[in-house]
């Protein structure tokens, strides 16, 4: 046995005994971070001298910050589905819930977060720990899991759901996303961009950033739960994004400024101690001043891409001025009037807030204080910065309205700790106006006529924006200039005329995406596809794209017009992770029948629309045959939908349910993808929503894990085998459904590369999600 065997065994047996690690996860609820003393005199010490919280809060301030986090859920608002799970949760688990006692701790009934609209989001006394514990609350945990994982609900804290609500979102609208995993409000982005659920195609769109390649596909998961073409994932640098292009209506082409951009950078994270209990121990203003630069970085990269009339919605889960109110002073003294904090008081009636501050001082992790820049001695001038001070000019501070940034202390209404400020961008930065801009035609007539037309040139003193960024020292690609005068540095360099040096080659790290390739309109795969489905004239052809360019197509993507135009324009730009709903899967099968390709469930709701022919119109029983039955005989249909079935042939169908009043059914229009068999037919339709389908027909799934192996902890997915799944029709009839989950594994992944992928992209030999397969056989007991 080798050196490094041995450590780990004796490791192990350690955590084995009484008091390891074993015995503290199994203690109880409150166990698990007993090793962490959720004490830091210096966080204390800091805090209290810097005054941000009122007068003789601080005691129950501290007192809150020890206190574990409440569990919050939003429900997807866009989707039609939020009021039949709203009235499900308010009518059904809430109630059930109520009056609960664990370990003596009384579970309290939810209630909805007073500042979020509709109703749509909801807290809890009940911290995550014992929500994934208690046997009491394994059906509430269980519909919260499953419908997470189907994309109706998220389980987000509440202050992370400010900053979208604050952007004041259009389905028009162009959003950045810049440090966007693990996703939760980019998720509220998506929603507030399907506003309207009868429009599949808005024409806006989000991009979803992120530095860390690995959390970019953390990020995928949460945004393909949505199933929306608007949404893309890219990974770079935050604080050097590149500036993209998009064809012109002139045909020319266009520099892309977004509409809104979503800020939220890298923080100390001290307003998350009550879920994070490490930073407790971790906790040091050193944090703060290291993480200083790169927020503003990030920061001035994003209000350079903000369109003029935008809004930026800056934010931080740290409570320290360095990273919230020194940052965004930074930026209003270097915009000199381009940019101005918005007034919000009014959006967020409900919730309590206070007002930024205006005066602030910095202390080092060994305790010594420093009210300005003038104090910091020259060996602590490459930590310290004078960024990080608030401007000495009393009438310029006045003038920058800090007063409009918003604080949300812990313990006003039990959330974490957050900061929130929103930018308005009246005129363009002025180190990009600093750059002169010449028009093609004269400059053309310069490299013709170089002794009668002289180049401009720019002011003594400024420098060119050359990739090593201008004033704020911010890598800058071209500043604020049209394509069309990056094609006239093109000539200057011809003409051998002082300019912009030409972009560097984009490097690529991470794992190799396979490319995203859009299909012609002429493109073979189409004409059996629209013949087969009758698909309307005016469907996007040219919007569908695939993973491979060699081989056949496996599967189909649609993304809008607006994303496939910023595709087509970039890709030697930027490293796209992931794009495109999936709309249609070959199937072998179905080529006898006339098409190779089969409806997929994740894109129905856009498909739906385009869709003229092979639908079969289903009623409340008819859904509950087909998701609690593998394959039932067409007679098992009501006569209205087997008549429709019998007059279709084999194949794909879709299986529409439409809302009536006079009927106590659901109130929202259900499609479903199913398949036409020779007697038989069969909804293809994930596990998880096709319990979320059952729940609301007023049927309750509850899985029963007494059947789990060894090697199965509690809370854990049962990879192969069989599971009991107890069925309430009505709450009367009683039925137990056996569910079969079948794992399947392609071999053939992403249109031509062997090997197995995960639900997120990355190849590793592992079960892919999108591939399960679940088997629901009905027996009365």
């Amino acid at each position: 046995m080798g050196k490094r065997s041995r450590q780990r065994k004796k490791e192990h047996q350690k955590n084995s005994k009484p008091g390891g690690r074993d015995s503290r996860d199994n203690a109880g609820w409150g166990a698990g971070y007993a090793d962490i003393v959720k004490e830091n005199k210096l966080f204390e010490t800091y805090y209290k001298e810097l005054g941000l919280v009122p007068d003789g809060e601080f005691d129950q301030f501290m007192e809150s910050m020890r206190e574990p986090l409440p569990a919050t859920i939003r429900i997807t608002g866009y989707k039609s589905h939020a009021k039949e799970i709203l009235h499900c949760l308010k009518n059904k688990y809430f109630k059930e819930i109520q009056e609960v006692e664990i370990d003596g701790q009384k579970i309290e009934a939810p209630q909805p977060l007073s500042w979020y609209p509709d109703e749509l989001a909801w807290h809890t006394n009940m911290s995550r720990k014992i929500l994934r514990k208690s046997p009491l609350l394994e059906k509430f945990h269980q519909f919260l899991v499953s419908e997470t994982e189907s994309g109706n609900i998220s389980r987000q804290e509440a202050v992370s759901m400010i900053p979208p609500l604050l952007m004041k979102i259009e389905p028009h609208h162009k959003i950045l996303d810049m440090c966007a995993a693990p996703g939760s409000k980019t998720a509220q982005l998506i929603e507030m961009l399907h506003a309207d659920m009868d429009i599949p195609f808005p024409e806006g769109f989000v991009i979803a950033n992120d530095v860390d390649n690995k959390r970019c596909y953390l990020l995928v998961h949460q945004a393909k739960r949505l199933n929306s073409p608007c949404i893309m994932v890219v990974n770079h640098d935050a604080s050097c994004i590149p500036r993209l292009q998009i064809d012109s209506p002139d045909g020319g082409k266009d520099t892309l400024f977004y509409d809104r951009i979503l800020c939220d950078v890298p923080c100390s994270g001290d307003g998350t101690m009550r879920k994070n209990i490490d930073v407790w121990k971790k906790w040091t203003t050193s944090n703060s001043l290291h993480l200083h630069g790169l927020q503003i970085r990030i920061a001035v990269r994003g209000v350079e891409q903000l369109a003029v009339g935008g809004r930026m919605v800056y934010s931080t889960c740290s409570l320290n001025p360095i990273e919230d109110e020194a940052v965004i002073a930074t930026l209003l003294e270097k915009s000199e009037g381009a940019l101005e904090l918005a007034d919000t008081s009014a959006e967020l009636p409900g919730l309590k807030w206070l007002p930024g501050v205006s005066k602030w001082k910095l202390m080092t992790k060994e305790g010594q204080w420093y009210n300005d820049w003038s104090e910091v001695p020259a060996n602590r001038h490459t930590q310290i910065r004078p960024t990080m001070f608030p401007p000495t000019d009393a009438e310029k501070l006045a003038g920058m309205k800090l007063e409009r940034c918003m604080r949300i202390l812990p313990h006003h209404q039990n959330t974490g700790g957050f900061f929130v400020a929103v930018l308005v961008k009246k005129a363009p930065m002025p180190w990009n106006r600093r750059h002169p801009k010449m028009r093609k035609e004269q400059l053309s007539s310069s490299v013709a006529q170089p002794e009668a037309s002289p180049v401009e040139t720019p002011l003594p003193g400024l420098p060119l924006e050359d990739g090593e960024g201008g004033e704020m020292g911010v890598k800058e690609e071209a500043a604020e200039i049209s394509p069309k005068e990056a094609e006239a540095g093109d000539l200057i360099k011809e003409a051998k005329v002082c300019g912009p040096p030409p972009n560097k080659k984009m490097k690529l790290h991470g794992f190799k995406e396979d490319p995203f390739v859009f299909l012609t309109a002429d493109d073979p795969v189409f004409p059996p596809i629209e013949s087969f489905y009758d698909l309307c004239p005016d469907f996007p052809k040219i919007n569908v794209l695939t993973r491979t360019h060699e081989g056949k197509k496996r599967h189909l993507y649609i993304v809008s017009k607006e994303l496939r135009n910023v595709m087509l324009n970039n890709s030697e730009r930027m490293k796209v992770i992931n794009t495109g709903v999936k709309v249609l899967s070959r199937n072998s099968d179905g080529e006898e029948f006339g098409c190779a390709f089969r409806l997929a469930q994740e894109g129905i709701y856009t498909l739906f629309p385009y869709i003229r022919s092979r639908i079969i119109s289903i009623s409340v029983e008819d859904i509950k045959v087909l998701l609690t039955q593998e394959n039932p005989y067409l007679s098992k249909l009501e006569d209205a939908a087997h008549q429709q079935a019998k007059q279709i042939g084999m194949g794909s169908i879709v299986l529409r349910y439409q809302p009536d009043n006079s009927s106590d059914g659901p109130q929202c229009p259900i499609e479903l993808c199913g398949w036409r068999g020779k007697t038989s037919i069969r909804a293809f339709v994930p596990r998880n929503e096709r319990f979320h389908y059952l729940r609301m027909l007023g049927v309750e799934v509850f899985r029963d894990k007494q059947g789990q192996g060894p090697g199965t902890r509690d809370g854990e997915e049962k990879v192969d085998g069989e599971e009991k799944v107890e069925v309430k029709v009505d709450g009367e009839e009683k039925v137990e459904v056996k569910v079969e989950v079948k794992m399947e594994v392609e071999e053939v992944v992403n249109d031509g590369e062997e090997g197995v992928e995960t639900e997120n992209g990355i190849k590793d030999g592992s079960i892919k999600d999108e591939l399960k397969e679940v088997k629901i056989e009905a027996t009365s007991t």
